[in-house]
């Protein structure tokens, strides 16, 4: 028969877990800045915005919803698990400092070669706008994540407006430039 690990030792793992998921972001928030430092017109082309508060809330509206969930499940099964209760405390306060960062202001860039999206940098090669657009935001799809790919960007109308609108030219520009070297 195999042992399993103690309740407490899988608690402090998923806590431990958690909290560097917690700090990675935070990294990635504070860089953000460094990143988008302008907002509006870039002088090499393209745009930046920032979001605000309610815009990230529509932005992230699913993963609040299930965070909420994470934060209550950990409490119907401590009496079972006989798992200290610090451990499920640590998992609230670290899951609510990581919905308070899904709701902190972004910055979002769009330049000819990369989208500035949460601290990160990607590559429009690797990203498509979705066939289907939700009402307050944009929905931008990581090639070969899958279900898993959805990356949407948030901010106010006439910003997701403009931002849509350089999507969609580096969308034409990629294809273009596909198109050329097939007829090569």
């Amino acid at each position: 028969m195999v042992d399993l690990p103690s309740a407490e030792h899988v608690a402090f793992v998923a806590v431990a877990v958690l909290a560097g998921i917690v700090a990675w972001d935070a990294y990635w928030l504070t860089k953000q800045r460094r990143d988008v430092p302008e907002l509006g017109s870039l002088p090499g082309g393209g745009f930046a915005w920032e979001s605000e508060g309610v815009h990230e809330m529509v932005r992230q509206w699913g993963n609040l919803g299930s965070m909420a969930a994470m934060m209550v499940l950990p409490w119907a099964l401590l009496e079972a698990s006989d798992t200290p209760i610090i451990y499920a405390v640590l998992w609230d306060v670290f899951l609510a400092l990581h919905l308070i960062s899904l709701l902190i202001p972004k910055r979002y860039a769009i330049t000819s070669t990369h989208l500035f999206a949460d601290g990160q940098r990607y590559p429009w090669e690797r990203l498509r706008l979705a066939k289907r657009q939700p009402k307050r935001r944009i929905m931008l799809l990581r090639n070969g994540w899958g279900p898993f790919g959805p990356l949407p960007l948030g901010g106010d109308g006439p910003s997701l407006r403009t931002a849509q609108t350089y999507i969609r030219a580096m969308e034409q520009a990629r294809s273009g430039a596909y198109a050329s070297t097939e007829s090569e």
